[in-house]
């Protein structure tokens, strides 16, 4: 069975969301691992100098040959500008590489950015910090025409007569640049609750993302796609239930042109061995999102971590919640994500937020 371009072309960009969220981005499920991609006020404040973090996500497997994968490395580090005192300010700086890819047409995206954060401490004991953060950076969209076909190259038996088609495609890659800001609130007083709060809108400057705009602009039919500016609020909770486990209730809406998702649920860290910070994590998440027949619950994540001194793994699956149906299956998905933060020995008092 063979098929046109167009019909792969719309069908890509279905696939830059999440599982049945339809929008133009691709999201992780482990939102709250991926601290870069979820903010740029974000960079820089975590409980130690440096921090490095790999996510993975491979879904669609069951419907592809090839899964469908996400990608993301990032790395940042946080100075103080007294770092003896609590109530210093501080920055962060900050890169991330992030990849979307769809080998079975040569399709991907990639993006690399760099930014920094500004991180205020508001009150004498330096339990209250507010961050604004900016991004910027280059997106390249490819794909590969090699295995594409076409009806017209059929030679009436039992083949195809490649490029003996009469299809102008447009040049198979188109980059731009990309720029995102952000708003962090932290509130993280000793033994008691701790919040942590923010905005983001990426894609500032809504740029054009195409692989037709330049072949068609001034003619009468401009074929034009506009990448919409995302925008993002999420609230994070660190609630100690005792000395050995806390509760982080969590909760992260996003809407990006005419999609909307919501991400709603809790982990529950258990600490096994506190001389080396050994700990569990356990959670689940529901993700709602708005399709043309309104908005609905559509997956459910189940999250298991593991704490190991400076390490955190995680782990966690998606599946549908919607109509056990062949098409429900094929929408499950898992991730993997490592983070690994660098520590000195008077940051277990920084009071930042550790997802």
């Amino acid at each position: 069975m063979r098929f046109s371009l167009a019909p792969v072309l719309i069908c890509l960009s279905c696939l830059l969301a999440p599982a049945g969220a339809a929008a133009q981005d691709a999201l992780f499920s482990q939102t709250f691992a991926s601290p870069l991609t979820l903010s740029p006020a974000l960079a820089g404040l975590f409980p130690g100098r440096y921090r490095v973090a790999v996510n993975h996500r491979s879904q669609w497997g069951q419907a592809m040959a090839t899964p469908f994968s996400t990608s993301s490395f990032a790395a940042d580090f946080h100075y103080d500008f007294h770092p003896k005192r609590r109530t210093s300010d501080g920055f962060g700086a900050g890169v991330l590489f992030h990849n979307d890819r769809m080998a079975d047409a040569g399709f991907s995206v990639n993006q690399v950015m760099v930014g920094g954060a500004y991180h205020k401490r508001l009150d004498a004991r330096g339990t209250e910090t507010l961050s604004a953060g900016f991004q910027a950076g280059v997106v390249q969209r490819t794909i590969g025409y090699g295995d594409l076909t076409f009806e017209d190259e059929f030679n009436g038996l039992d083949g195809y007569l490649i490029g003996a088609g009469g299809e102008v495609l447009p040049e198979n890659s188109v980059s731009f640049g990309d720029y995102q800001i952000g708003i962090n609130y932290s509130l993280t007083p000793q033994s008691r609750t701790a919040v942590f709060a923010g905005v983001s809108l990426h894609h500032l400057s809504q740029p054009e993302q195409s692989f037709y705009a330049l072949a068609t602009a001034g003619e009468d039919i401009e074929v034009t796609n506009t990448l919409y500016s995302r925008y993002g609020a999420y609230v994070n909770f660190r609630i100690p239930l005792s000395l050995t486990t806390q509760l982080s209730p969590r909760a992260y809406a996003v809407t990006q042109g005419p999609h909307a998702m919501v991400l709603l649920g809790t982990n529950l860290r258990l600490l096994v061995n506190d001389s080396d910070g050994t700990a569990f994590h356990v959670g689940a998440h529901l993700r709602g999102a708005r399709s043309v027949d309104g908005f609905a619950p559509e997956t459910l994540i189940g999250f298991m971590g593991l704490e190991v001194a400076d390490f955190l793994f995680g782990f966690s699956y998606d599946a549908s919640v919607r109509d056990f149906t062949a098409t429900d299956r094929n929408r499950s998905a898992f991730e993997l994500s490592a983070t690994f933060t660098g520590l000195s020995d008077d940051d277990a008092a920084v009071p930042c937020p550790k997802f």
